[in-house]
């Protein structure tokens, strides 16, 4: 039986300027940082929870990153989404909308890193 997410996999172009966006502009927090048989193994995670997002390189002619059977997009949650967001975009992290979207089950925006990759931000609603 699985019981827990344990990593995310993002596909990055440049691991150090990555991990500066996730760190010092998402504000998660760096967990693992070695090299591996495979390549640097660098992973970042919101402190206090146990999930981990691996931060891998991938060959720049590769296309997309993580190519056409890469993970679909990380989604991270917040309990007050508005404020966050305001805290984001002063540390200079972009949107694909100007302010979050009400929807029928929440708040959501998608910010976007480095490389392109979507990261949904997410508040759910309260019964």
């Amino acid at each position: 039986m699985l019981t827990n997410i344990m990593y995310v996999t993002i596909y990055v172009t440049d691991q150090d300027r990555a991990l500066e966006f996730y760190t010092e502009g998402l504000g998660l927090e760096k967990r693992l940082d070695f090299p591996g048989p495979d390549g640097r193994f660098l992973t970042v995670g919101v402190p206090g929870s146990p999930v981990q997002i691996i931060l891998w390189s991938h060959a720049p002619d590769a296309g997309q990153p993580g190519g056409s059977g890469a993970p679909g997009p990380l989604i991270l949650e917040s309990e007050d989404l508005r404020m966050v967001f305001e805290a984001m975009r002063r540390r200079g992290v972009a949107f694909e909308e100007s302010e979050p979207v009400d929807y029928p089950f929440g708040v959501r925006i998608e910010a976007l890193d480095p490389d392109g990759n979507r990261i949904s931000l997410r508040q759910q609603l309260k019964p």
